[in-house]
């Protein structure tokens, strides 16, 4: 008898977190999805999954997801971390408050999902990580600072956690999206991608779906850039 196989999305209710947890769905996994919107909720009953309205700063809200999965399903064998969005500011201007709320939003959302599928996977001898991260960790742009801060520290969180798991059959990767059309479009920003377009939340999807399947089994703490040559130099 095949096994069903189970993913769950997190900040997936809109965005590229529904998109991949669509893809996901549409590639045979089973999904749960985590929302602050209710949205995720929604969208999870539409596509025959489990959902849960909460934040992926609580640890209690992320506890909830898993135990719903693994209640229902009996594994978790992919976890797809998204985010919202973290404060914006010039970078001597960013307050003790708001870098600490960047934290939360861009390295947290990451940890603490992860510290709780883990010893699942564990258990099934096999799992995959994917985080949802950014084109700028390594050229960092003033117009996020937060996220380019925080999630620079995800990239090095990354590698650790990949050396420390792959003989697990572990993998986690992060997934560097450019300019996305889940973003507003400007003209300036279009231009300054070599590929003269924005990229497709559907895209990104397709580079998380690609690294969850078995065809990525070899790939582990890598920074996938999706970006339309963006960082090309980097």
């Amino acid at each position: 008898m095949a096994v069903e196989k189970v993913a769950l999305v997190t900040a997936g209710g809109s965005g590229m977190g529904a998109a991949a947890a669509r893809k996901l769905a549409e590639t045979g996994f089973k999904v749960g999805i985590l929302s602050s919107s209710g949205k995720g909720e929604a969208l999870a009953g539409e596509l025959g999954g489990v959902g849960v309205t909460g934040s992926n700063q609580s640890n209690e809200d992320l506890g909830r997801l898993v135990d719903l999965a693994v209640a229902r399903w009996g594994r978790i064998d992919v976890l797809v971390n998204s985010a919202g969005h973290g404060p914006r500011a010039p970078i001597l201007e960013i307050s003790d408050e708001d870098w600490h709320r960047g934290l939360d939003t861009y390295l947290l959302n990451v940890i603490r999902p992860t510290r709780l599928v883990t010893p699942v996977m564990q258990k099934q001898k096999a799992g995959v990580i994917i985080n949802i991260s950014t084109a700028w960790i390594f050229e960092p742009s003033a117009m996020f600072p937060t996220s380019a801060v925080f999630r620079a520290g995800l990239a090095s969180f990354t590698k650790i956690f990949a050396d420390t798991y792959a003989g697990e059959n572990i993998r986690m990767n992060n997934v560097l999206p450019g300019w996305i059309d889940s973003l507003p479009a400007t003209e300036e920003r279009r231009q300054g991608v070599p590929l003269q377009r924005y990229g497709t939340s559907e895209e990104i999807a397709a580079t998380i779906a690609f690294l969850a399947s078995d065809g990525a089994a070899y790939i582990t703490g890598q920074n996938i850039r999706v970006d339309g040559g963006l960082t090309r130099a980097v």
